[in-house]
């Protein structure tokens, strides 16, 4: 397995946010991790990453435990407002991500060069290569993050909600080019995401956090009544129409991931 969890509790701030979670992801597979806030999503990232630890049972990525800074994990965080370096160019941002630097410009090997221009190209960025960071929109910054993902030559993926602030055109764009990437270079792909509906076409199985827990399959298994009900114990209703799916709750305080509709 790429990615095998055996009952993890991951415990931040006192409170529990994964509560003797087991699963295993496959080698290929692109997963949808879905959830409203505060669910774990990013915690789940994190311990993979080795950067979060584990209050209980144990995690193992490529047959072994997390250790930080891998290069075949390629991480993609969420994007935030007053990001340092607004007037650095995008091949001078991906030059800092390949050799380490947060501030000012790195010395770049021929190796380093090469590097970073097969990553603007592999994410159709080679344009934003001379581009301030301060003039892209948000998503020509959502491919330069995802460009940084790909330095190192990575099999695994993890995208922490790569469609924030994304029109639904920007989405679409940014999913397809997801999904050519995981196709063309064999990645496993961890898709963090509030909404569903702009995965349904690529996902191979998703993966529902609520309350602490956990579950992974299909969406027809997982995106049921049944299923998150049992998951935000509460009363859920699942309904599909014109081909999306919507998550229904009669409590306000609820935040689904599957277009965020409430009776």
């Amino acid at each position: 397995m790429m990615i095998n969890l055996e009952n993890v509790t991951i415990a931040r701030g006192g409170n529990i946010v994964l509560r003797n979670i087991s699963l295993a992801i496959r080698p290929g597979e692109f997963i949808g991790v879905l959830g409203p806030n505060g669910a774990g999503k990013t915690t789940l990232f994190r311990a993979i990453l080795g950067l979060q630890p584990i209050g209980s049972g144990t995690i193992s990525v490529f047959g072994a435990a997390p250790t930080s800074g891998s290069p075949a994990i390629g991480y993609m965080p969420q994007t935030r407002a007053g990001q340092s370096g607004q007037s650095l160019c995008g091949f001078d941002v991906l030059a800092n991500a390949a050799t380490g630097h947060h501030f000012g410009l790195p010395l770049i090997s021929p190796a380093i060069k090469t590097e970073v221009t097969a990553a603007l190209k592999a994410v159709d960025a080679e344009s934003l290569a001379a581009r301030p960071l301060a003039a892209l929109s948000g998503g020509q910054r959502q491919r330069l993050l995802l460009a940084a993902a790909l330095l190192g030559a990575p099999k695994l993926l993890l995208l922490d909600e790569p469609l924030i602030s994304l029109d639904p055109a920007a989405q679409a764009s940014i999913i397809a080019l997801i999904h050519r990437l995981q196709q063309t270079h064999g990645l496993t792909v961890l898709f963090a995401a509030h909404d569903i509906n702009p995965l349904l076409g690529v996902m191979d199985r998703v993966l529902y956090l609520s309350g602490g827990n956990a579950a992974l399959g299909t969406v027809d298994d997982i995106i049921t009544t049944q299923t998150l009900s049992k998951l935000y114990n509460a009363d859920i209703e699942v309904l599909r129409a014109a081909g999306r799916i919507f998550v229904l709750s009669d409590r306000p305080d609820h935040h689904h991931a599957c277009g965020h509709d409430h009776a």
